[in-house]
């Protein structure tokens, strides 16, 4: 008599299920939108509902619709705190030079991340490094405890 062994593929699938679930779903903190901007960026095609700051074990996914999006290793945060409304009144969308970028459709809720190193983002598709990031945040201080980063010096 012949006896052939045949793995069970749902003993394979059941492992890859518990390693999957050590790891924690992102948090996400939506951006912050002004009534006015939240007309505006709809009629551009950017709707609240795809901008947002994904908080993960591992990475920060932001984005700004189709207008920005970036990921940033957390191991790249230096620092982070409440960050300096624009000072170009009713300035909203993704906007930035040199490693600077602020990403907002409202002036308030502004949180700024520091990174120690740059990394890649994307302004409508194009390539720009980012350094530091400013992004209006419905929830800035929930962010900033979830994130647990040590606090800026100085806002910006």
């Amino acid at each position: 008599m012949v006896v052939q062994m045949i793995p069970d593929p749902t003993l394979a699938r059941q492992g890859d299920r518990a390693s999957m679930a050590a790891m924690s779903e992102p948090v996400r903190f939506p951006i912050r939108f002004s009534s006015g901007n939240a007309v505006l960026f709809r009629g551009l095609l950017i709707p609240p509902s795809a901008s947002y700051v994904d908080l993960g074990d591992e990475t920060i996914h932001v984005r700004l619709g189709w207008a920005f999006s970036a990921r940033i290793p957390r191991r790249l945060v230096a620092s982070a705190g409440p960050g300096k409304r624009p000072t170009i009144p009713l300035t909203a969308g993704a906007h930035g030079w040199n490693g600077r970028w602020l990403v907002n459709a409202a002036a308030d809720g502004i949180v700024a991340v520091e990174l120690t190193e740059r990394v890649r983002a994307f302004v409508a598709g194009v390539p720009v490094r980012l350094r530091l990031l400013a992004v209006s945040l419905e929830d800035p201080d929930g962010f900033l405890a979830a994130l647990g980063a040590p606090a800026r010096a100085e806002a910006g």
